[in-house]
């Protein structure tokens, strides 16, 4: 029997059975089973939806990357990930996610003085896929929540497609619009300065799990806020959001 090395091999594989022990030859089978499982999870998730849940019984996950710079698709890499889950008003502390990530570079002197993340602990860190992998499992088909998403949805699609070829399925709420919508004569949306405003202690910034934590006292402050006006589901919240 002739034997298949290489893309030969893989190729010859994916005509046998399938792209799935297609995969499990090129990338190996733990790192091919993970691939499945994010793949699977952002799939089903654009089966559901969440906007006539109530907010008060709504679960989220607040969450926060730390990463070696502004540019996922330019050289820089996530460097930990931070979460915890809230179910309505209620901040379930022990449920909370945290891994340092290998980012398979150098971390840049300035990075590691404001996150206090060096190259030492991160040698040492899991790989991106598996870290990608529990978080999305402890994440499940919750809705996320992040201050400023923009920065954290861009680096996570980024780290999705370039590890199982997925996008970002999850619905993302972002505490920065909201705060815009609540207060629209602000000067100021940063996290430091609302939680100031909101008597919110701040522990550690730019500790992923930290600022998840931090954030998810904040989204507390807004969501009383937002129940206090009768608005009492997403819908509710999307529909005064597309007005500001």
């Amino acid at each position: 029997m002739k034997e298949h090395k290489g893309v030969g091999r893989m190729w010859h594989l994916y005509k046998m059975g399938g792209l799935t022990p297609a995969i499990a030859s090129m990338l190996g089978a733990q790192n091919a089973q993970q691939m499945a499982f994010i793949r699977s999870m952002t799939k089903e998730q654009r089966k559901q939806s969440v906007l006539d849940q109530p907010l008060r019984e709504l679960e989220v996950v607040v969450f926060d990357l730390e990463t070696t710079g502004f540019y996922p698709y330019n050289g820089d890499e996530i460097l930990s990930v931070g979460g915890v889950l809230m179910r309505g008003l209620e901040i379930m502390e022990s449920r909370s996610f945290y891994s340092l990530v290998n980012p398979g570079r150098r971390v840049p002197r300035h990075i590691t003085e404001l996150t206090g993340i060096t190259n030492e602990m991160t040698g040492s860190a899991p790989e991106l896929m598996q870290v990608l992998h529990d978080f999305m499992e402890f994440a499940g088909k919750r809705v996320l929540l992040a201050h400023g998403s923009g920065h954290d949805k861009q680096f996570l699609n980024a780290a999705l497609w370039r590890t199982s070829r997925v996008n970002l399925t999850h619905r993302v709420l972002d505490t920065m619009m909201v705060a815009k919508w609540l207060e629209p004569k602000r000067v100021s949306y940063g996290l430091d300065e609302l939680l100031e405003d909101y008597g919110i202690k701040i522990t550690q910034r730019h500790h992923a799990l930290e600022d998840s934590f931090m954030t998810a006292k904040l989204w507390q402050s807004f969501l009383r806020q937002m129940l206090a006006r009768n608005i009492t589901t997403l819908d509710d919240m999307y529909a005064y959001l597309s007005k500001h």
